[in-house]
């Protein structure tokens, strides 16, 4: 695959949009060992660029080599550097343990005790791989970061701007909603406007030995999805029992710590009851798991905080825009209006009631195809 070149003005850019022949426009490659950081790779050695691969070791080692099927586990370092020695180029591996607990583990943790239910991949993404790996590739003096991330940088009017991916069952656009335009600026994605299925053929016309390696599928830091293992282990103090209690302030029941629940929860409530219920609110003030029937589930409106804008201007319009958002990353977008208010946080109204809206989730807002930012849900009205 060859991707076009880019034209600004009068000077001839390469495929990347620096003025360069690709000899002499260094890339690094966050290579995580899998077959789209790998077939990325192999795509710029091909072009001709001076490439380094770069691999972060994210969690301790030992335990890496024994935990399967996670992204940045030990066997996926040993399979970036083979990969890195079949295109002969020179690989790195960065030891990130104490900034990755920093910023992501301990934020998982702590994100769990307020009653939310995070999304580690994004806060990974916006520190330790885009703030502290694109430093990295700076100092390398390098001209691009390159990821196998499926989401497009198109050059716009106002410089680039991030849209979904071409291959909307693989795109990753709601995980990387928090990437700065500076960010954007050095940062490129070739896989943006192909499929799953070219980037393996891809990967087997270079005759990479991971072309048939299946996707990461956990949370990398997370043994057999067993997230409340994970709190128990960092914040021993996150187990307080509390009162399991229905909307109408009925008690139902006792519970073993909040961290065990999430909103939209039906199963595992550990209480008898006549209809089905829900965990429709978490209150970590008073240790509360609040229960109810489906339908006080649905809201029509909430609240987000952290914007990161991506479109026009420097921030938010103060009157507020309408957009098309998403609340998770596998939901249908729906129009909505967001507004900024003086408290710092911007108020999301739906065109149409959604279910199980969860504080710690990401709201991301689209035009078009065109991710122009978004924020962290707080609460509900």
């Amino acid at each position: 695959m060859v991707i076009p070149v880019l034209k600004l003005g009068l000077k001839k850019m390469n495929s990347l949009g620096v003025d360069k022949k690709p000899a002499d426009t260094r890339v690094v490659v966050a290579m995580s060992g899998g077959v789209d950081s790998s077939a990325v790779a192999a795509l710029m050695v091909e072009q001709g660029y001076d490439v380094i691969g770069i691999t972060l070791q994210l969690y301790d080692h030992g335990a890496a080599l024994q935990k399967k099927g996670a992204c940045c586990a030990g066997q996926d370092i040993e399979d970036a550097r083979n990969v890195a020695n079949k295109l002969g180029i020179p690989h790195y591996v960065l030891n990130y343990e104490s900034l990755f607990k920093e910023s992501v583990i301990d934020d998982f943790a702590d994100s769990y005790i307020r009653g939310e239910t995070p999304i580690p991949c994004v806060k990974c993404n916006q520190s330790v791989k885009f703030r502290d790996l694109l430093a990295v590739a700076k100092d390398l003096d390098a001209h691009r970061l390159v990821t196998g991330h499926y989401i497009r940088k198109i050059m716009g009017k106002n410089g680039p701007e991030l849209h979904n991916a071409k291959d909307a069952s693989k795109d990753q656009s709601y995980f990387l909603f928090a990437t700065t335009k500076e960010q954007l600026d050095f940062l490129e994605f070739p896989l943006g406007e192909m499929s799953k299925e070219e980037t393996r053929k891809l990967a087997e016309k270079f005759g990479l030995e991971n072309a048939d390696k299946p996707d990461s599928q956990d949370i990398c830091f997370v043994p057999n999805g067993s997230y409340s293992d994970v709190v128990k282990k960092l914040r021993p103090g996150a187990l307080d029992a509390g009162e399991i209690v229905h909307t109408d302030g009925t008690v139902l029941g006792k519970h073993d710590g909040i961290i065990n629940y999430t909103v939209g929860q039906r199963k595992g409530l550990g209480i008898a009851h006549s209809e089905p219920l829900y965990v429709v609110k978490i209150d970590p003030e008073n240790k509360k798991v609040i229960v109810g029937e489906e339908k006080d589930l649905f809201d029509n409106s909430f609240y987000i905080n952290n914007i990161n804008w991506l479109g026009e201007g420097k921030s938010l319009p103060k009157e507020g825009i309408e957009a098309d958002v998403k609340m998770r990353s596998t939901q249908n977008s729906i129009t909505a209006r967001i507004i900024p208010e003086e408290n710092g946080l911007s108020k999301v109204s739906l065109k149409t009631p959604q279910k199980s809206i969860t504080p710690g989730q990401a709201c991301v807002f689209y035009k078009s195809g065109q991710v122009l930012g978004g924020g962290w849900i707080v609460k509900n009205t």
